[in-house]
C-alpha cells in the first residue's frame, strides 16, 4: 500500500491534476479536524458510497482519517474494486497539523466557505432578526422566501416564509414578486443558503431590493423570537409562468462565470474519455427526478449541491456536467459551481430528450447483490413484535432514528456492530432495517457472526414498516449526543446546550474566511485563471 506524506499531498492538492481525498472516519470523528477538501466516505458505507463519489477508478485518490487507521481498511477495499491509483496519508490529519497546515472543523466547508466569500466578494445586504421583525410588524410590502429544502422548512421557519430551496428561486421568483417594489428577504438556518440565495437573485438581475436574513433562523431564535412549525407553504408544482425570463437571467449568470454548453452526443465522448472523470448530476427537485432522468445521472438538487458539494463531488478538477429541464436552475447552479473552483462545469442542453429512467435509485452495491438473506415484511414484524419474539436493529443515521423508529429498535452503526450484538439475546429473532436496503444486507451477515439468533431482513425498511400504518416511536435522546459517532451535529439536533450551540456555530462560519486564507487551497473566484 503505498503512503505519503503531508507535503507530497499538499502538493497534489495544486498540482492541478485529479485527486480525491477520501476521509475514512464516521462523520463525529471527521467533523472535528479534516483537510479542506477531504470527503467523508466512512468505513461503515463505503461499499455504497465509494462507487458514487469515484465514476472512474483510476482516479488519483489520497485516503485519510485520524491517524486510527481507517484510512488503510478504505484503501484495501478501493484496491479490491480495481482503484489503480490509492495512497494512505502517513499519520493522518494529525500528521498534516504537525507539518504546519490547516486543518478544519465542521461539514461541507468548501461550500460553507464559499458563502462567506460571496458574502464579502458581492457585498451582499442583510437584515438582522430584529429589523426583520420590525418590517413583519409594520406589514412592508415583502415577500420570505426560505431556500432549504421542504423537511428543514417544516421543522422550523421564520413566520409568514414560503419554502423555495434555493436552487429553485431564481426559476420560481415570479410565482411570488409582481412589483419591483416588493421588498425579497431570503433566510436559511443559518447563513450559508440565506447568501447564496439572495445573492443568485442579485447576480442574476432581479429587479426587486433582494437581501439576506443574518444568521437565519438561528439568528431569529437568538434574537427571542419564534419560529413557526409545521408549515408547509410552497411553490406550485407547474411550470413557472415566466420561465423565458428566468432562463434568460441564468443564461446571462452561467456564461459570465465560464459555464460551457454540450448536448447528449457530446456528453457520451467526455464520459467515454478514460482519462478524465465526469460527473453527471440532474439537479431539479427529487420528485421531478423521479418522474423521468437520465439513467447515469444522480440527483443533487440546485441550491443543496452549492450548498454541500462534497455530498456528490470528490474529484477535483473533474467534470460536472448538470441536468434540468428548462435549463434555468442547471444554468445557476453551474455559474456557483465555477465560481466556487477546480472543476470544468458543462450544461447539458438537450438532457431530458430520449429514453429516460423513473424512480429514485438506490446506489449500486454488487457487495449487497451477492448476498442471499432471508427477509421478513412489516406485518409479520409487527406480529413478532406483539409476541415479544423479535429485537429490531436500525442502523439509519441517528438524528434519523430518534425522529421516528420501529418501537423498541436498538439504534446501531454498521463497524461497530460488536456493540449492539452486546444487547441482543439468542432467543429472539433478529431483524435488521436501514434507509437503503444494500446497507441492511451488508449488516446481516457481518451481525449473524457475532450472535446466536437468527438475522432477518426488513422488507422495504422503515420506511415500509410506516407506510403500512404500524406505529412508530420518537424520542430525541435516543441516541444521547455523546453517542452519535455518525454525525457532526447541527445546533437544532443538540439535546442540551442550543444557544450556546447556536452561537459557536455562526462565529464558525463568520471565521471560515479567515481560515481559509490561512489554509491557501480554496480557488474561489479564480476560475478565469
Amino acid at each position: 500500500m503505498k503512503r505519503i506524506d503531508a507535503a507530497t499531498l499538499k502538493g497534489w492538492i495544486g498540482d492541478g491534476q485529479e485527486l480525491a481525498i477520501l476521509d475514512a472516519r464516521e462523520e463525529g470523528g471527521f467533523g472535528p479536524s479534516h483537510l479542506f477538501w477531504a470527503v467523508p466516505c466512512p468505513l461503515s458505507r463505503m461499499e455504497l458510497r465509494a462507487p458514487a463519489l469515484l465514476p472512474r477508478l483510476d482516479v488519483r485518490i489520497t485516503c485519510v482519517d485520524g491517524g486510527e487507521g481507517c484510512a488503510e481498511i478504505l484503501a484495501a477495499y478501493l484496491l479490491s474494486l480495481g482503484c489503480s491509483d490509492v495512497s494512505v496519508l502517513s499519520g493522518g490529519t494529525p500528521a498534516w497539523v504537525a507539518a504546519g497546515y490547516v486543518a478544519f472543523s465542521g461539514v461541507h466547508v468548501p461550500s460553507k466557505a464559499f458563502g462567506e466569500w460571496v458574502e464579502h466578494h458581492y457585498e451582499t445586504p442583510s437584515v438582522s432578526a430584529q429589523e426583520l421583525h420590525a418590517m413583519i410588524t409594520e406589514k412592508r410590502d415583502m415577500v420570505i422566501l426560505d431556500s432549504r429544502p421542504m423537511e428543514e422548512f417544516v421543522r422550523m421557519s421564520i413566520p409568514g416564509g414560503i419554502d423555495v430551496p434555493g436552487g429553485e428561486l431564481v426559476y420560481r421568483f415570479g410565482e411570488f414578486v409582481t412589483r419591483p417594489e416588493t421588498l425579497v428577504v431570503v433566510n436559511c438556518a443559518g447563513r450559508t443558503r440565506s447568501i447564496m440565495g439572495a445573492e443568485s437573485l442579485r447576480s442574476a438581475g432581479i429587479p426587486n431590493e433582494v437581501v439576506a436574513l443574518r444568521n437565519g433562523t438561528m439568528g431569529w431564535e437568538l434574537a427571542g423570537f419564534t419560529c413557526a412549525h409545521g408549515r408547509t407553504e410552497s411553490y406550485p408544482s407547474r411550470l413557472p409562468p415566466d420561465v423565458e425570463t428566468a432562463l434568460s437571467r441564468a443564461d446571462r449568470f452561467a456564461r459570465q462565470h465560464g459555464v460551457r454548453f454540450i448536448t447528449r452526443a457530446e456528453l457520451a465522448a467526455l464520459t467515454a474519455d478514460a482519462t478524465r472523470t465526469t460527473h453527471v448530476l440532474d439537479v431539479r427537485a427529487p420528485e421531478e427526478y423521479a418522474e423521468g432522468h437520465l439513467a447515469f445521472s444522480l440527483n443533487a438538487p440546485g441550491g443543496q449541491l452549492v450548498q454541500s458539494v462534497d455530498m456528490w463531488v470528490a474529484v477535483r478538477h473533474a467534470r460536472i456536467v448538470l441536468v434540468d429541464d428548462t435549463g434555468v436552475r442547471a444554468r445557476m447552479s453551474a455559474g456557483w459551481l465555477r465560481q466556487l473552483g477546480g472543476w470544468e462545469v458543462f450544461v447539458l442542453t438537450d438532457g431530458l430528450s430520449g429514453r429516460l429512467e423513473s424512480g429514485i435509485p438506490q446506489p449500486p452495491c454488487p457487495e449487497a447483490d451477492a448476498i442471499d438473506v432471508p427477509q421478513i415484511s412489516p406485518a409479520e414484524l409487527a406480529a413478532m413484535a406483539t409476541a415479544g419474539s423479535v429485537q429490531v436493529v436500525d442502523l439509519a443515521r441517528s438524528v434519523q432514528f430518534r425522529a421516528g423508529h420501529v418501537p423498541s429498535a436498538i439504534w446501531g452503526l454498521r463497524g461497530r456492530l460488536a456493540r449492539i450484538a452486546k444487547h441482543l439475546t439468542g432467543d429472539r429473532q433478529v431483524v435488521v432495517t436501514a434507509p437503503e436496503a444494500a446497507l441492511a444486507k451488508l449488516a446481516v451477515p457481518e451481525l449473524r457472526a457475532l450472535v446466536s439468533a437468527p438475522v432477518k431482513l426488513l422488507t422495504g425498511g422503515t420506511a415500509a414498516w410506516k407506510a403500512a400504518g404500524f406505529p412508530m416511536q420518537a424520542d430525541r435522546r435516543n441516541p444521547e449526543d455523546r453517542d452519535c459517532e455518525d454525525v457532526h451535529l447541527l445546533p437544532f439536533d443538540h439535546n442540551d446546550g442550543v444557544e450556546e450551540a447556536m452561537l459557536a456555530y455562526l462565529a464558525w462560519e463568520v471565521d471560515l474566511v479567515n481560515e481559509v486564507h490561512k489554509d491557501g487551497d480554496a480557488p474561489f473566484g479564480a476560475w478565469r485563471s
